[in-house]
């Protein structure tokens, strides 16, 4: 059974940084794109990055663009995002995706939902001002 365990969330001032981390156990797919997505109280879950493991195709929501990087070691499986110059508007829960057919880009997006086969259970994120 594949499993996302996520990792790395945390309390940080505002400027600050944090690095996220996402394993993905049982995962024996070659070709995927994984995804961090996340959700803030009374909002909806939105799409913040993705990268494809064929050619590390990436994609980043404007919000996020020149502070967060995002990046996978094939070999482990794990997907990372790091975090700088926190907001308080980047406080949500982070969740951690991975699917085998979707093919992340700056085109494609971070796709929706329902287009990723497995979800961790999400890191908190909070952001002090």
């Amino acid at each position: 059974e594949v499993q996302l365990v996520e990792s790395g969330g945390g309390l940080v001032q505002a400027g600050g940084s944090l690095r996220l981390s996402c394993t993905a156990s049982e995962f024996i797919y070659t070709d995927y794109a994984m995804g961090w997505f996340r959700q803030a109280p009374g909002k909806e879950r939105e799409g913040v990055s993705c990268i494809t493991s064929t050619d590390n195709s990436t994609y980043y929501t404007d919000s996020v663009k020149g502070r967060f990087t995002i990046s996978l070691d094939n070999a482990r499986k794990t997907v990372y995002l790091q975090m700088n110059s926190l907001t308080p508007e980047d406080t949500a829960t982070y969740y951690c995706a991975g699917d085998p057919y979707y093919y992340c880009s700056a085109t494609n997006g971070a796709g929706e939902l329902h287009e990723y086969d497995y979800w961790g259970r999400g890191t908190q994120v909070t952001v002090s001002s």
